[in-house]
């Protein structure tokens, strides 16, 4: 982390006379910030223990080691980095005065937002093209889904997503500021600090939208997988098959269908002009509440997780009973 933060400092243009920036966070609501203090860190412990537990149930309880769920502990995984990237700043600003944090910091909370967003969209395709293979190709599904796979796909949708943000990250750290410092907004992010910038950044923000773009495209592989799996389904005679394949399904469609929309929102948000609390509404949804779904939908709607948690705390409390 050193290293790179000495590197994204030599790469900051000489000329730059902004080294602080401000993020507006709720001014409004500057009376009720312990409460919403509390309202967060109940979250945030919420987030940390919820994906937390499941991770744990996967890893330890037989039964959920599986490449379904080995999908599912590593989205837990990347939920709890993605909250830790952006709630406790959150918290820390609501109890202090001056919600400053420097350009370097900045700069690197918005790449780490990219890395784990970028992460969590193609874990959820990657989901998307293993219930596909479970239900279209139940024959073949062990013999192609195998742990050694799994790995490999992770390996590599992680590595492509830390690599993802670099080029941004670098133009971005060479463009001139020279003016406002202020972002209204309660995290940093790539489009306000270029909207910060005092030059021309119409081509910067043509690489940020075909970036975006791209990483949208994973939708589209979801809502294909989904359509082919919708029409097997349908095949399927007996009553009890189509629901145990839809209740299979439907925990991550739910899941999906948050993700993506809430970025849908964001590029609303970037594309056309609307109000700053809208602005800081959306951020905040982004940030803190859908990472808030993941422990939430999978431990109360998946049955075989269900189970091991209640088996886990049934254990527990036998042992220190």
């Amino acid at each position: 982390m050193g290293d790179l933060n000495g590197n994204l400092q030599s790469m900051y243009n000489n000329d730059s006379k902004i080294h602080v920036i401000i993020l507006s966070g709720f001014p409004d609501l500057q009376h009720f910030r312990v409460f919403f203090f509390t309202i967060f860190l109940f979250i945030y412990l919420f987030i940390v223990f919820g994906n937390g537990l499941i991770l744990l149930l996967i890893l330890l309880e037989p039964s959920l080691q599986l490449p379904m769920y080995f999908f599912i502990g590593t989205l837990s995984c990347i939920e709890i980095c993605y909250t830790a990237v952006t709630i406790p700043k959150i918290l820390a600003d609501l109890m202090a005065e001056n919600k400053k944090t420097s350009f370097v910091g900045c700069l690197l909370q918005a790449y780490f937002l990219h890395v784990l967003g970028v992460a969590e969209c193609y874990i959820l395709t990657l989901m998307a093209y293993d219930r596909y293979l479970a239900i279209c190709k139940p024959l073949r599904y062990s013999t192609i889904m195998t742990t050694g796979l799994f790995i490999k796909l992770v390996l590599v949708c992680l590595l492509w997503s830390l690599n993802c943000p670099v080029f941004e990250m670098i133009l971005i750290s060479r463009l001139p500021f020279c003016g406002p410092n202020q972002i209204e907004n309660v995290f940093c992010d790539f489009p306000p600090l270029i909207d910060l910038a005092c030059s021309d950044t119409r081509l910067l923000k043509m690489v940020e939208s075909s970036f975006s773009s791209v990483n949208m495209l994973n939708f589209l592989c979801v809502v294909l997988s989904y359509l082919k799996i919708m029409f097997d389904v349908l095949k399927i005679k007996s009553k009890e098959g189509r629901q145990k394949a839809f209740s299979t399904c439907g925990t991550h469609l739910i899941v999906v269908v948050l993700f993506f929309g809430s970025i849908g929102f964001m590029y609303i948000r970037i594309a056309k002009s609307y109000s700053l609390d809208y602005n800081r509404a959306v951020g905040l949804t982004f940030a803190v509440f859908i990472p808030l779904t993941n422990p939430v939908i999978y431990g109360l709607r998946n049955q075989e997780i269900k189970k091991s948690c209640k088996k886990f705390l049934s254990c527990s409390r036998s042992t220190y009973s």
